[in-house]
């Protein structure tokens, strides 16, 4: 198991948009019009990011995001909160059926473990939306 703290480890994060800068430096530029990948950024209490990871990274349409894998990290880099991103290549900001119901099952977890999902961001080239922004956290 690994993540990066990749000049990120005293980044605080107070907004959606502070959370996009991070992720816009780990999701690579080239495929993000191409391949659909998800990452997760972990915070501790202060909301500092303690470190970033790629969950996965599939086809032009959906990616596979297993919630143990996600959780593993959070665990084992002591995080308090979550913020997870992926990227819609089709360049529609919308979040699918399957992006809700992920959001959900990520959220209903982390509350397991005593743990915040603080946002889900879906990335295109040249956008953003949040859940947490349009009041669906």
């Amino acid at each position: 198991m690994s993540y990066s703290r990749k000049g990120n480890c005293e980044r605080s994060i107070s907004s959606s948009a502070d959370a996009v800068e991070v992720f816009r430096a780990h999701f690579d530029a080239d495929e993000m019009d191409y391949r659909e990948s998800f990452f997760a950024l972990y915070l501790n209490q202060a909301n500092k990011v303690l470190g970033i990871k790629k969950i996965s990274e599939c086809g032009i349409s959906s990616t596979l995001v297993d919630v143990r894998i996600v959780m593993q990290a959070a665990l084992l880099c002591n995080a308090s909160a979550i913020i997870v991103a992926h990227n819609h290549p089709s360049g529609n900001l919308k979040p699918s059926s399957c992006d809700i119901k992920m959001t959900s099952q990520i959220k209903e977890a982390a509350k397991i473990l005593s743990l915040n999902l603080l946002d889900q961001v879906i990335l295109t080239s040249d956008s953003h939306f949040s859940f947490a922004d349009e009041g669906l956290m």
